[in-house]
């Protein structure tokens, strides 16, 4: 327990210490740097704050992350230190070597939860051995619309059932490391055509579709998932004034109640724009937590926006706007995580650090490609990186080259500059006579990949076309851009089987 007090701009009036300490617990904060605790997070976690999230900026290699988990806990034993842990193309391990799997689409093509199990479990593992113990993964949104720019191939796919059986699977191997899991983003963000990082993401259709969403977390909360995270999604059958972050009618009456979850609902990251622009970071953070969730996260590396979130929950407090019960409530719900999930296991046991690739491999679908081709020109045509989701730098023509040196190619990330038709004809003149591949991710939502694509194409009507992300009609499909996905379809394009 804290014994700090805290009185907030403009107040004369101080909180017991034992309900600002309660207050702390309901915070998740991001903070800059890899090597040191800011000062500023230090006098947090000594109030209280329930945990920290890492982000890719925290994490330089394994030793280093392990002393920063240490030097936090250090601060306060009981202190949760969370890290987005998906697998795939989207991770922020990938300098501490974290272990190489799909992400869960292709998890969900090759239909084995046992295999799924094995690459969680190969997650969980490497995160014990950093001391990192909160893992916010997997995905339980199903991806319903093909113009969906958020979830993708982060989801099991769009069959209710089969994203049950492999959430169950995902989870039970996580627990059965000691690691929390957390499934989200309650009640789903797979209807929606808006990615809630840049705007309010609005799903529209009727209950009774709505319904089958709700499957894969009733499965996970039949698992025991410790943790629920919120979308920040409007759903206007549900209701239609809030999003679900803040609604006391999705996470009141349908989460708690009608589901019957009783762990720790944390919200996705306030400095969304689906929250920020619309309501405030700070505001945000004290509707949230009225509204039902228990802890909010502020991902931002600037403590400041930590700051002011907390400083409006505390006010909340002391002006009865939000009241002492919830904050009570919810403290307790993270005090049970943390006294469950806090402490980094003693040892490690090994993990199946083949069960990536395996599962890789067996996602890859084929539709009449020819004999491997040998010196190929390989065009990768891929989107940056999420600003919110790291990307590792994997591209399909290094590991073509890894396995087939006399490949050639030319990667393409981000819009094609002024001249697309300069592009191509530089694209076709380096391949030559060569076998031309050309490889997009989620083309539908990149109309500068259709045009690179469809251009050609058109001159290489021969060439063979491979999807990255969602299938869009090509010759090969990985459903996924991790650096297993993108390996196991280089072993197909050349013939060659690596290491």
């Amino acid at each position: 327990m804290s014994h700090f007090e805290h009185v907030p701009l403009g107040s004369t009036t101080a909180l017991p210490a034992d309900l600002d300490e309660a207050a702390h617990r309901c915070l998740v904060a991001g903070f800059d740097g890899a090597t040191s605790v800011p000062d500023a997070l230090k006098e947090l976690i000594d109030r209280g704050l329930g945990g920290v999230i890492l982000f890719t900026r925290n994490v330089r290699d394994a030793e280093q992350v392990r002393r920063l988990t240490d030097e936090l806990r250090a601060v306060r034993p009981d202190l949760l230190v969370a890290i987005d842990n998906e697998g795939g193309g989207i991770g922020h391990l990938v300098r501490a070597g974290a272990p190489e799997v799909p992400g869960s689409y292709a998890l969900g093509v090759v239909d084995d939860p046992n295999l799924t199990a094995r690459c969680a479990d190969a997650l969980a593992g490497h995160l014990a051995t950093l001391g990192i113990t909160a893992s916010y993964a997997p995905v339980a949104d199903l991806q319903h619309r093909p113009d969906n720019p958020i979830v993708r191939t982060r989801s099991f796919g769009a069959d209710p059932e089969r994203a049950a059986r492999h959430l169950r699977a995902w989870i039970t191997a996580t627990e059965a490391r000691g690691i929390a899991s957390c499934a989200k983003h309650f009640p789903g963000h797979g209807g929606t055509v808006t990615d809630s990082h840049h705007g309010v993401a609005v799903d529209p259709r009727p209950y009774d579709e709505l319904r089958a969403d709700l499957e894969p977390f009733r499965a996970a909360v039949a698992a025991g998932v410790p943790m629920l995270m919120s979308a920040h999604v409007v759903f206007p059958e549900l209701d239609p004034n809030r999003p679900a972050t803040l609604s006391r009618r999705i996470l009141g009456d349908l989460l708690r109640h009608d589901l019957g979850f009783d762990g720790v609902l944390v919200s996705d990251a306030l400095e969304m724009k689906a929250i920020a622009d619309r309501y405030g970071e700070a505001a945000g953070a004290r509707i949230a937590l009225a509204a039902g969730a228990d802890q909010v996260i502020v991902a931002v590396g600037d403590l400041d926006v930590t700051l002011a979130c907390r400083d409006a929950v505390l006010d909340g407090l002391r002006t009865g706007v939000l009241a002492e019960e919830r904050i009570e409530e919810a403290a307790g719900r993270v005090r049970r995580l943390a006294a469950r999930y806090a402490t980094p296991p003693a040892d490690v046991a090994d993990w199946d650090a083949e069960a990536g690739l395996t599962a890789a491999r067996r996602a890859v679908r084929s539709r009449g490609v020819p004999t491997p081709v040998g010196g190929a020109h390989v065009v990768d045509l891929f989107p940056p990186p999420h600003p919110a989701l790291n990307w590792g730098g994997e591209d399909l023509l290094t590991e073509v080259r890894a396995l087939d040196p006399t490949a050639t190619g030319t990667a393409v990330t981000g819009e094609c500059g002024a001249d697309p038709d300069a592009l191509v004809d530089g694209i076709l003149r380096r391949c030559g006579a060569a076998a031309l591949v050309v490889a997009t991710c989620d083309a539908g939502l990149h109309p500068w990949q259709t045009r690179l694509r469809d251009d050609l194409l058109a001159r290489r009507p021969d060439a063979v076309r491979v999807d990255t992300g969602l299938p869009e009609g090509g010759a090969l499909s990985s459903y996924g851009r991790g650096r297993v996905n993108l390996r196991a379809l280089a072993e197909l394009l050349t013939g060659v089987t690596g290491d």
